[in-house]
Parts: structure tokens; C-alpha cells; sequence
């Protein structure tokens, strides 16, 4: 007697692994509680003391002039506040610079306050914007590692003409190329970014191109057909034909001719 095997139970689908909860993290960022910094743009050399005899202010919240004093046991800046056994300590900017720990606010407050501060119309020293500073820090790592990218991944045909334009052999091994691009990249990468997107550095890379392969020639009087000699464009006096040339053929008048020096390129 035939007998009927048993169908196997399905498998249950193995359980999802449950997400991990983002990390929380406390974090007390208090702008007074950080270290200021000021400086010197222009001169102070090693050591510079600020002046502080006989400074008044007008004090926009009095509406009145008033005379600014620090010190150093006195949290008030304003002298009509201050005890009569104040302490006297000297400002000196070291090296161009003045750091003010979170535990001197009455410093910090006195230097925002001073005439000299170029925030206020002084001359002489600033605060510094770290929080600006390290942004734009950042910002620039990110436009080299950007950069770098482009080189690193862009096809060499990509390339050449960003290399053509910066002036670059390009008869040279394709790492060669690179390796000097790379150099160019750190540099300056926001400008080299910008170049891929640039009609004048295509436009420039292509007439040298064509000049290389004898479609062109660029004389001291102008650009002209290699075969026949006929002027293309002529170039005024003191100026570069291939920057004359470049313009000239992203003109509505030369676009007819960067074609036809495109078509004899795809020819080659």
C-alpha cells in the first residue's frame, strides 16, 4: 500500500534584527563657556600692551558716556560700579594674540567694549570667529577630498581637457597626467571643480587641441586655417590669440567655426 509523505512545515522568515537606537549624547554647548580669542591683523609684533587710562564709551543701555575700566576683581566693567580698592592689571597681547579663558568674563566683556576693537571702529585688534574658522576648515577639507575624487575617478579623456587648459603635457604617461592634477587640485580645488564645468576651459582645450593636430595654426595676428592660411580671427595687438580665439568661439558669430573644428577633430 502506497503511502503519502509527509510535506515538510515551511520554514518560518528568520526575524528582522532590531535597529539599534541612535547613540544619545549630552552635550552642553554654551558660547560662555568657551575660550575667546583675540587678535591682531595688522602689527602688535611680540608683545603689545592696549591701552586703558581715561576710555569712555557711550553705553547704549544707560544712554550715556561712560568710563570703561578693567579689573580684575570687579565683574562690572563700568568704572561708576566698581569698589574703591580696585586691582589693576595690564593687557597684553602676545605674539598678536590674547586668549580670555571662560573664568574672565569681565575681560571678555571689557575687550568687546574697548574703542580699539575693529568691531567697534577701532584699529587695533579683533575678535577671532572660531566657530566661523572651523567651519570653514572643514569646508575646505572637504572641497581637496572633493577634489582629489574628480582626478581619482574621472576617465583620462575626462581630464585632458582640465589638463590642456592648466596647461599640463599631455604627452606624457596617464599617471603623469594625473599626478600633476592631483597637484593642481589641492591647490586650489574649488577652481579646479568649477573647471569641469566650464565652458571656456572645453572651448580653450579643444583650439589647442586643433592646433596641436594642424586644423588651425595660432599666428601673432590672428587664428587661421592651417590648409588654406585664411584668417579665422585676428588678434589686436598685446593680446594672446588663444584667448582671442576662445572668445571668439563662444560667440554666436564663431560657433559655426568651434563646429567645424569639432568635426575635423572627430575625423582624427
Amino acid at each position: 500500500m502506497a503511502t503519502t509523505a509527509k510535506k515538510a512545515a515551511p520554514k518560518a522568515a528568520p526575524k528582522a534584527a532590531p535597529k539599534a537606537a541612535p547613540l544619545k549624547v549630552k552635550r552642553d554647548i554654551d558660547d560662555s563657556q568657551k575660550q575667546k580669542i583675540y587678535t591682531i591683523p595688522n602689527g602688535g609684533g611680540i608683545w603689545f600692551k592696549l591701552k586703558q587710562t581715561n576710555i569712555t564709551v557711550f553705553d547704549e543701555e544707560t544712554q550715556r558716556v561712560r568710563q570703561l575700566r578693567y579689573s580684575p576683581n570687579e565683574m562690572s566693567v563700568w568704572a561708576d560700579e566698581q569698589g574703591d580698592n580696585i586691582i589693576r592689571e595690564q593687557i597684553v597681547f602676545q605674539k598678536k594674540n590674547l586668549s580670555v579663558p571662560p573664568t574672565k568674563p569681565n575681560l571678555a566683556a571689557y575687550l568687546d567694549l574697548h574703542p580699539d576693537n575693529i568691531a567697534n571702529g577701532g584699529k587695533h585688534f579683533q575678535l577671532v570667529n572660531t566657530e566661523s574658522n572651523a567651519e570653514q576648515e572643514v569646508t575646505n577639507e572637504f572641497e581637496v577630498l572633493d577634489a582629489v575624487a574628480m582626478v581619482r575617478d574621472k576617465s583620462i579623456d575626462e581630464l585632458l581637457p582640465v589638463a590642456l587648459y592648466l596647461g599640463i603635457n599631455v604627452n606624457q604617461k596617464n599617471m603623469e597626467i594625473k599626478r600633476e592634477l592631483l597637484m593642481e587640485a589641492k591647490s586650489n580645488p574649488k577652481r579646479f571643480i568649477k573647471m569641469f564645468d566650464n565652458p571656456t576651459v572645453k572651448t580653450r582645450s579643444t583650439i589647442m587641441n586643433a592646433v596641436d593636430f594642424q586644423i588651425i595654426s595660432a599666428e601673432d595676428d590672428g587664428l587661421r586655417w592651417y590648409d588654406s592660411g585664411n584668417l579665422i580671427v585676428s588678434t589686436p595687438a598685446g593680446q594672446d590669440t588663444l584667448d582671442v580665439a576662445t572668445r571668439f568661439c563662444l560667440t554666436d558669430k564663431g560657433a559655426s567655426v568651434f563646429e567645424e573644428i569639432e568635426r575635423q577633430l572627430s575625423k582624427i
